[in-house]
């Protein structure tokens, strides 16, 4: 049911519950599918982690169709990926390597994982050279094949929401954003907003000019809970300097002090390419200006700085816009809402931001759905074994 607004346009209300649980039953199959990948466990803590599994990715959906609130769900499912994330992974690489630490000869054998973040600089290189500048496999599990195909598919079909809905390092920042009520640091120019575009184009170049992943090699904070170069040399030690520095200072304090993903919004390289991204996918998010009293709470919960005075003025986010659902959920006159490019923007507002959701809900499912049993798979063997190996 809904209600008219002045202007012709439509408030939602909520929805009753066999409508919402209609509504939710096709992601309901598409997750136990995804999940169970065909065959379910007899194991009994993998069996155990597929059930808690699924049915907190499905209560989490149904809330949000039900509650019509995006972000305060995504959230809670897209911080969950990031910390499984990092459990799951380190965990692996300590029970195969018996370390987070990587040698050249595992390196040169290509056993190091095709990660998204590299895609910006392995372009110009494999066009202008036809060789791939990044030390992993072509196929097989976490390819370079198969990451590239995963980023098109998912480019074109949510630009930039990838980076909050798909990529598990944003959930880090994204949680440590959440820890204060109230920003201490309120205030940032936003020439800075033009950083990650400076980044990418000096780590391009170098990529194109070394033939080596510069970002990866020099500026990539999350190397400090994956996997990073075994420190054999001074070199090495100042790299591994850098990116904890980095992930210190973007990842962890500078989102506590201001509550924005400073990573993502100001340095994040992949970031201003999926901005780019963002122009030739079917969704967006629109601003009434009818409804806008310009109280500008849209404005100060936004974490990657897309939306100012101009952006209210042209009733347009900026292209940087990751499709979080913050500024939806924030604004007390629902003037700000998902929308399908080309449609009406006088009816069937509530029926793009569902058509937004099934993708993108599925995206964020498929990233989660393999960390998060095996964070929980591990954690049971933690608690009743003392290790999780």
């Amino acid at each position: 049911m809904k209600k008219d607004a002045p202007g012709g346009r439509s408030i939602p209300i909520k929805r009753s519950l066999l409508k919402t649980f209609l509504l939710c039953l096709p992601m309901m199959l598409l997750t136990f599918m995804m999940l169970t990948q065909g065959s379910i466990p007899t194991e009994g803590g993998r069996l155990f982690a597929l059930a808690v599994t699924f049915f907190f990715f499905n209560v989490l959906f149904f809330l949000m169709v039900r509650t019509e609130k995006t972000d305060r769900f995504r959230s809670i499912l897209f911080v969950t990926l990031a910390v499984c994330f990092v459990i799951s992974f380190v965990s692996n690489l300590i029970e195969v390597r018996g370390s987070m630490a990587i040698s050249r000869a595992d390196m040169i054998e290509g056993e190091t994982p095709f990660c998204h973040l590299v895609i910006p600089m392995t372009i110009i290189p494999a066009v202008l050279t036809k060789t791939i500048i990044f030390p992993g496999k072509i196929l097989g599990d976490h390819a370079i094949a198969g990451m590239f195909v995963l980023w098109i598919g998912i480019s074109l079909a949510l630009g930039r929401g990838l980076c909050s809905w798909f990529c598990f390092f944003g959930g880090l920042e994204d949680g440590f954003s959440r820890i204060l009520k109230r920003p201490l640091i309120k205030n940032i120019n936003k020439k800075w907003t033009y950083l990650p575009y400076a980044v990418l184009l000096v780590v391009v170049l170098m990529a194109a000019l070394t033939l080596s992943p510069t970002y990866c090699e020099w500026l990539c904070p999350f190397k400090t809970v994956t996997e990073f170069v075994e420190i054999t040399s001074v070199k090495v030690l100042m790299q591994t300097i850098i990116f904890v520095s980095l992930f210190i200072g973007l990842v962890v304090v500078l989102p506590i002090l201001t509550k924005r993903r400073t990573q993502c919004g100001l340095f994040c390289p992949l970031g201003a390419v999926q901005s780019v991204t963002n122009k030739t996918n079917p969704f967006e998010v629109r601003i009434d200006q009818g409804k806008c009293v310009k109280c500008n709470k849209c404005v100060s919960v936004c974490p990657t700085f897309s939306i100012d005075e101009e952006s209210l003025g042209r009733e347009r986010v900026k292209t940087s816009c990751t499709k979080c659902g913050k500024c939806v959920d924030a604004c007390p006159q629902k003037a700000l809402f998902y929308h399908v490019k080309g449609a009406s923007l006088t009816s069937g507002l509530d029926r793009y931001r569902l058509l937004f959701l099934y993708p993108a809900f599925v995206v964020l499912a498929t990233m989660a759905g393999g960390f998060v049993q095996d964070a929980i798979v591990k954690t049971i063997k933690l608690i009743s074994t003392g290790s999780m190996i």
